[in-house]
């Protein structure tokens, strides 16, 4: 049995035989992270998966970011470590679900969240990620926009447009779920800290933060800020990141809830067995993938704030 040195060594030799890009999102396994050619949130994979010229995607993340990256790399074949890593989210929505609402609210366009399926993302007029939700919504020649699944990205884009947004009533289990109470202690036991917040989290917890932004978002933030002590309401996983650019700072989590466990599903064997065999393979439904591409590119095209 190999021990993770000789795991990771096997992968990155394998990942160049294979020509294979390996990416990995903020929230996997430090081990992962570290032996990924690309960490970053949805959108910077969703970036790379398009214009990547390497001939296989390793993608270290959940169904969705897979079926994106097949999406946006048609020519790519691309690998997902643990088919069955999936997004409790993207689950609260279906493609049938979405066509009742937009019979319900006809001629509003349709900005749908990439925490969805491809199925959803070929019933929208556009994609947005936490990153560039915002400048998405308002970039569209709308005064009313359907905002599906996360009711408190939702929310937070409320707030900073003035679009009227119906909402889907999905949500992400551990950031939605973060306690008032729990964000409160641990302000009061590090006065000197900055609160930094998820855009997935609920309003009442945005009220409380010192900055709001995506996981990259938060990261840069971080970076150029000159505090040197962070309270973190998004999953645990980014601290991989923070730590690693930032030694000199401390992080804090405010409990031990913000924790996704499909995140967590890959392994270092899964990443080596996947190359090993090139399974599984993530394929996308043909006239689903040219009405989700749509939608995908039509964010991509708009200017990054």
């Amino acid at each position: 049995m190999m021990n993770q040195q000789q795991l990771k060594e096997e992968i990155r030799r394998l990942a160049e035989e294979r020509d294979a890009l390996i990416m990995a999102h903020f929230y996997q396994r430090d081990e992962i992270q570290e032996i990924a050619d690309i960490t970053g949130d949805s959108l910077a994979m969703a970036i790379e998966a398009a214009q990547t010229e390497r001939k296989v995607i390793v993608l270290c993340g959940v169904h969705f970011m897979a079926e994106s990256a097949a999406i946006l790399g048609p020519d790519k074949t691309v690998l997902l470590p643990r088919s069955e890593a999936g997004c409790p989210m993207a689950d609260m929505v279906t493609a049938e679900k979405l066509r009742e609402m937009k019979e319900r609210l006809p001629g509003r366009p349709v900005v749908t969240y990439v925490n969805s399926s491809a199925a959803v993302k070929a019933e929208s007029d556009i994609c947005c990620t936490s990153a560039n939700a915002v400048a998405v919504v308002n970039s569209l020649d709308a005064d009313e926009v359907i905002l599906v699944p996360d009711r408190n990205l939702g929310r937070y884009i409320a707030a900073n447009t003035d679009k009227k947004c119906h909402f889907w009533e999905g949500y992400c289990p551990f950031h939605d779920q973060l306690p008032e109470e729990d964000v409160l202690a641990a302000k009061e036991q590090h006065p000197d800290a900055l609160f930094l917040a998820h855009p997935e989290c609920r309003p009442q917890i945005l009220k409380m933060a010192d900055h709001i932004a995506s996981t990259s978002g938060i990261i840069a933030y971080v970076k150029q800020s000159p505090v040197k002590k962070f309270i973190i309401g998004t999953e645990v996983g980014v601290l991989f990141k923070l730590r690693k650019e930032n030694p000199d700072k401390e992080f804090i989590m405010p409990n031990s809830l913000l924790f996704c466990q499909t995140m967590k599903y890959a392994t270092l064997e899964d990443v080596l067995k996947c190359l090993q065999t090139m399974s599984p393979q993530i394929t996308v439904d043909a006239e689903v993938s040219r009405k989700a591409k749509l939608a995908l590119d039509r964010m991509l095209a708009v200017p990054r704030d």
